[in-house]
């Protein structure tokens, strides 16, 4: 399974984007299930509903929800990388814990957050 995060779902919406366009046919390629995540609804929700644009697509697709076993996942690895001197946004902890704990490849463009969760067993796609 593929979790689409906040970014790509953003660029695959945007009609004009060269970007979105190729995230697009990367996914359909695959043909590996999709979902996105509880967090990444909201984000995606919160700016369309500021722009006045339409939702009906983006609660088209599945959406993995927040569990306890998430938070615990995620809040230890918040901790671990502030210990690093390398924080990553509660919202992007939250989103990985959900693709580790779901074994799904989570497909970003934020690969700076990211990338330093693999070590907790994140998995990029592609």
């Amino acid at each position: 399974m593929i979790v689409i995060d906040t970014d790509v779902l953003i660029e695959i919406l945007d009609k004009k984007s060269e970007k979105g366009d190729e995230a697009l046919r990367t996914i359909i390629e695959s043909g590996e299930e999709i979902s996105t995540t509880v967090i990444t609804l909201h984000e995606v929700l919160y700016g369309l509903c500021k722009r006045g644009k339409s939702a009906k697509d983006v609660l088209l697709l599945p959406v993995l929800s927040y569990t306890k076993r998430d938070a615990l996942l995620s809040s230890r690895m918040e901790l671990e990388t502030e210990k690093q001197g390398k924080p990553i946004p509660r919202a992007d902890t939250m989103i990985a814990a959900m693709a580790i704990n779901n074994e799904a490849k989570l497909f970003t463009l934020d690969l700076k957050h990211f990338s330093s969760l693999k070590e907790f067993g994140l998995k990029l796609f592609p």
